[in-house]
């Protein structure tokens, strides 16, 4: 499909600010951005709230990230787009300050990743499909392991893998209360 230079730029336009409100977005920026019926598709290891589609689930995914990593930057570095599909090209930075919570496909806590306070700098593609002037559907591809590494993840030593396991533990507690 062929556009015009003018809304190729609008619809890069929507993907980096999309991608940028997961920074300090709030909610009426992501109903500005996010149409009601958008798809994450990153949303397996996320929290329940983020699964649900929608601006909603992509505010709450935002909080999940803000909740681990302080000082969370993304910082674009190219973008393409191509009919109604846009691909950038970003830098994910923050430090590690909070649990990181990763879920299952269950939506039950799986593990968590103690903090470490270490910064890390990753790239990053996220493609995301433009409908109506606001994201319709998402995906990316990351470097977790680089991330994993800068983080202080991998290799663990022995007291870090029990401060996750007790960080686990408190999640998988903490959730079933909620339930």
């Amino acid at each position: 499909m062929t556009v015009s230079e003018g809304t190729r730029a609008s619809l890069l336009d929507v993907a980096a600010r999309a991608v940028q409100a997961m920074q300090a977005g709030e909610l009426d920026d992501f109903q500005r951005l996010v149409h009601p019926k958008a798809v994450n598709r990153e949303d397996v290891v996320e929290p329940p709230a983020a699964r649900v589609g929608g601006p909603e689930a992509f505010l709450a995914s935002a909080h999940w990230l803000r909740g681990a990593f302080s000082d969370l930057r993304f910082v674009i570095e190219d973008a393409a787009a191509d009919g109604d599909l846009t691909i950038l090209r970003v830098t994910m930075s923050g430090r590690h300050t909070g649990p990181f919570v990763v879920y299952g496909a269950d939506a039950r806590v799986d593990r968590v990743f103690a903090p470490t306070g270490r910064s890390f700098a990753v790239h990053q593609t996220h493609w995301q499909r433009i409908r109506d002037g606001r994201v319709i559907e998402h995906w990316a591809d990351r470097d977790d392991q680089g991330m994993a590494m800068q983080a202080g993840w991998i290799p663990p030593s022995p007291l870090y893998l029990i401060r996750c396991a007790r960080a686990t533990a408190r999640a998988r507690r903490d959730q079933a209360n909620r339930r």
